[in-house]
């Protein structure tokens, strides 16, 4: 599962939509289906949401050692 950007143009003003997807492969093809619809996002919670369903989990605050 990951998360899908949705970026739509309203008036000039981009807006964000997160989804949660889940690729599934049927008759031999890949078929993308959406389990959740997460809603409007601001574009600094992007990298958040995405860290947050990422198979590898990357760190989002380093440490200055």
């Amino acid at each position: 599962m990951f998360i899908k950007i949705l970026v739509k143009t309203y008036k000039g003003e981009k807006r964000y939509y997160a989804s949660l997807v889940e690729n599934k492969r049927i008759n031999g093809k890949v078929v993308q289906t959406v389990k959740a619809n997460l809603g409007p996002v601001t574009a600094e919670q992007i990298p958040y949401l995405k860290a947050a369903y990422a198979a590898k989990k990357p760190r989002l605050v380093y440490d200055d050692d």
